[in-house]
Order: structure tokens, then C-alpha cells, then sequence
């Protein structure tokens, strides 16, 4: 595709970004950048949250995924649906009764000071990583696309990509995000749907016969039921729901758009219908990568090395139309944006209440030091995503996947503990529950296939917040909770 029409799709994809930003952000102050005023309609928030779930890594590598797992990714999808009724029912009514704007306030109230500042932390980092994964994928795409044929380095590509996310987001915050994460959803399944529409009328000769074609392949196979296996159904099935309810119930970003709805019953009526969609979602992106290997093996073009660049190889090449690749192109950016944008807020706002605690301040002094902070975490993204540019892995959503079952597991396990007993701890203590699991994990991890005689999955997660209930059991005090 030629580089003058990738830039103009992108110039004209911010603009619209821009004048959303300018309408929702005229009049914001604090309140309306942290919770949108509580006034988000929830129905909006629930399109907006699959697109932020979803991210560009979802884009990119889930369809080139299935050559080496089939759709067994949809168990752990199961397990992701499962995880978002749990939050419905248990943490958004702790969430709202709290009337929490950080969620890690909780924290505070629960186990004190230390406990508090250690679960923001926590998701600081882990945030943090994501997110800065997640845009590398799309910094990385955009630098093939078009900043290669501009002679422009990659570590200008991402200051430009995290830039545009600063200025519209740096005034209106979550209300913005709510906003442009919606048009950012409808524009990413609408670039997959019509890839696949395209896909399948060059193979196929109806839609019946495609779904066929797609149902006979060899990377068809859901089930795995070899117990040594790490994608072994139920591990799959219960790591997908622990990882949601820490992904999202236990994840500021995901929960502070949850908290902008108008009550507890729209914020619950949003996330059984966001969560509901997840299936069908990911079955699309999961059959679009179906399509794109049986597209390269009939027509005998050479997969890439990597199962990521498979997506961009064919949407950016001559292979398709060039409507298809100006889909992608759009579809890709908003994919990353819809991610990276809440990412960027949901930091800036666990930073200036947990750490800062700029809810006590004069209103003056709080929104220069909210603005300071959303610059600092930008800066710390673009280095991130530098530090990434290093890595060769062969696809991303897992290493995403894998990070977080070490830096998510002791707020499971911190949360887990609060709401399902009634123990105080010895609060300075609780760092040990916050280093130790990981470390733990790691080394029965590495040692699993010689210890026990199969690889560990993405069950890291429940046994690094099984180990952080561990000792948070053993620093109890007598003091119970009221």
C-alpha cells in the first residue's frame, strides 16, 4: 500500500479523535476525568470495554495464533465469560457501595496504609508492561506501514503513537476514553468482518461453504484433554477466569469505566453483556486466522517467520484489495488506541489518588499534579515500548498472558483474602506477600516438567495468588474486621 494513503487514513483517523476530545473535554475537571461524572450511558462503556480488552495484540495475534494452537484459545474464552458474571456479582457491588474511585482503596480500608500503596503499585507495573506490549504491536505495525518509506526511526514512530493518546485524552480523561473507545470497537470488528467477507468470497462460494471450510481445517481443534498438556481444557477454563477477574475486576483501567455508569445495576448490566460478547468476538478473530493460513497455502505464499506478522504480511502487501488494507490500517489503530488510551488514564489515576493522594488537595494544585503525572506515565510507556523492540517473541498475546500471571497473582491473592475472611494482617509485612509468590512461581514454573512431569500454563496466575493467600495467612493477627 502506498505510504501517502496509510498517512492520510491516520491523519484523518485523529482528527476524529481530536473533535470527539474537544467535545467531552470543554469543561472536565478531576471528577469528570477520573469518572466521567458517573454519567457514562452503560451500553456505550460495554462496546467501548470489548475494544479495550480486545487491543491491537488481539488484532494481530490471535488470527496468526491458531497455527500453533487451533481455537483451544476459545477455552480459555469460556473461562473469560465466567470470570466477568463473577465480577458482576461479587467486586462492582464492593466497588459501588464503596463508592471507590480507586479500586485499590479497598485495600486501605481492609488491611491499611502498606497494603493499599502495594496493590496500586502492583498494578502500576503490571499496567504499565501491558499496555506497552500492547502498543509496540501497533508501533511496530505503523513503522512498516509508513515510517520506514519516511526514514523515520522507530523511536519517533512511538513518541508520535503515544503522543496522539496524550493530547486526546491529557484534558477529558475516562469521558473521552468512554467516547472515542466506542467508534475505536465498531471501526476494529468492522476491518476484521470485511476482511473476512473478502477472504472468504476469493475461497468460497457462499457463506455456508466458508464456515465448512473453516470447520474441517486442521487448526479447527477447541478440546485438549491430555492432563500434561498446558492447554488442557480445564487448566485453560479456570486460568481464562482468573485471569479475567484480575485483568478486569481487579484492573483499574477496566473498572474505572465500569464506575462511570450511571448505578450499580447499569455498571452490572454492561459487563453481563460485554462479558457475553467476548465468545462470539474471539471466535471471529480466531476464524479470520483460519482463513488467512488456507489463503497463503492455496495461493502458495511463504508464512512469515513470525505468527504476528502474518495479519499485516497480506493487509499491507499486494496480496489484498487496497480497501482491505485501508481497514486494516484503521482497524489496527484502533484496536491499540482503544486499549492504549484507558491504559494511560487508568494509570494517571491510580498514580495521583493511591500514591499522590491528590483527592486531598486544593483543586488547583491536584489537577497540575494529575497533568505532571499523565505526562510522566507517557514518557514511561514510550522507554517501555523501546525496552520491548528488543524482544523477539513469536507472539505477543502470550507473553502478555504470562506477565500477568506473575504481577496479577498477589492482588488476586489480596483481594481474595479480604472479601473471603475476616483477618486483619501485620500491614508492613505485606510486601513479602507481593515479592515472594512471583519469585515461587517462577521456580516451580522452570522446575515443573522435572518435578511433577508437565508444564505449568497460564495457571501461574492461581498459584501465585494461592501463595500470596498463603502468607498473607500466616502474618494474620487476631483482630478481625468489623
Amino acid at each position: 500500500m502506498n505510504y501517502m494513503t496509510v498517512a492520510a487514513i491516520i491523519v484523518a483517523y485523529f482528527l476524529v479523535l481530536f473533535i470527539i476530545a474537544y467535545i467531552t473535554g470543554r469543561k472536565a475537571d478531576n471528577a469528570s476525568f477520573f469518572l466521567g461524572n458517573r454519567r457514562s450511558p452503560w451500553y456505550i462503556v460495554s462496546i467501548g470495554m470489548v475494544g479495550s480488552s480486545i487491543s491491537g495484540v488481539t488484532f494481530i495475534s490471535v488470527p496468526g495464533w491458531v497455527a500453533d494452537s487451533s481455537l483451544t484459545y476459545l477455552q480459555m474464552v469460556a473461562g473469560f465469560v465466567s470470570g466477568y458474571f463473577v465480577i458482576a456479582l461479587i467486586l462492582l457491588p464492593l466497588y459501588y457501595r464503596l463508592k471507590l474511585t480507586s479500586i485499590y482503596s479497598y485495600l486501605n480500608d481492609r488491611f491499611g496504609h502498606n497494603s493499599y500503596k502495594s496493590g496500586s503499585l502492583l498494578f502500576i507495573v503490571s499496567k504499565t508492561v501491558g499496555a506497552s506490549a500492547r502498543l509496540y504491536l501497533m508501533a511496530s505495525v505503523l513503522q512498516l506501514a509508513l515510517f520506514d518509506a519516511l526514514n523515520v526511526p522507530f523511536w519517533l514512530t512511538v513518541v508520535f503513537a503515544i503522543g496522539m493518546i496524550w493530547i486526546y485524552t491529557f484534558r477529558g480523561g475516562i469521558k473521552t476514553v468512554i467516547w472515542t473507545d466506542m467508534l475505536q470497537t465498531l471501526a476494529m470488528l468492522g476491518a476484521v468482518a470485511i476482511t473476512i467477507i473478502y477472504i472468504g468470497s476469493e475461497l468460497y462460494p457462499n457463506f455456508s461453504s466458508m464456515v465448512k471450510g473453516i470447520a474441517s481445517s486442521d487448526m479447527s481443534g477447541i478440546f485438549v484433554w491430555d492432563p500434561g498438556s498446558p492447554r488442557h481444557f480445564l487448566k485453560q477454563f479456570l486460568s481464562g477466569a482468573f485471569i479475567t477477574i484480575v485483568m478486569t475486576g481487579l484492573d483499574q483501567d477496566m473498572m474505572q469505566k465500569n464506575l462511570t455508569c450511571k448505578s450499580l445495576k447499569e455498571a452490572q448490566k454492561n459487563m453481563y453483556w460485554y462479558g457475553s460478547a467476548f465468545l462470539p468476538v474471539n471466535l471471529l478473530f480466531l476464524s479470520l486466522g483460519i482463513l488467512l493460513y488456507i489463503y497463503v497455502n492455496n495461493l502458495g505464499i511463504a508464512t512469515p517467520e513470525r505468527a504476528d506478522d502474518l495479519y499485516p504480511m497480506l493487509a499491507l502487501g499486494n496480496y489484498f484489495p487496497p480497501v482491505v488494507g485501508v481497514l486494516f490500517i484503521i482497524g489496527l489503530v484502533a484496536a491499540a488506541y482503544s486499549s492504549g488510551d484507558s491504559a494511560l488514564t487508568s494509570l494517571t489515576t491510580a498514580f495521583s489518588i493511591d500514591i499522590l493522594g491528590i483527592d486531598k488537595m486544593p483543586a488547583k494544585k491536584a489537577k497540575r499534579l494529575r497533568m505532571l503525572t499523565h505526562i510522566g506515565f507517557s514518557i514511561s510507556t514510550i522507554l517501555v515500548i523501546l525496552g520491548f523492540r528488543a524482544l523477539q517473541q513469536d507472539s505477543i498475546i502470550d507473553t502478555i498472558y504470562v506477565l500477568a500471571g506473575y504481577t496479577y497473582g498477589p492482588l488476586l491473592g489480596l483481594y481474595s483474602f479480604g472479601l473471603f475472611t475476616k483477618y486483619r494482617i501485620r500491614d508492613k509485612l505485606v510486601v513479602i506477600a507481593a515479592i515472594l509468590p512471583p519469585v515461587l512461581t517462577g521456580i516451580l514454573d522452570f522446575n515443573s516438567m522435572n518435578w511433577f512431569g508437565f508444564a505449568f500454563g497460564y495457571e501461574k496466575l492461581m498459584i501465585n495468588g494461592a501463595l500470596t493467600f498463603l502468607i498473607l495467612w500466616l502474618i494474620r493477627t487476631k483482630e478481625k474486621a468489623s
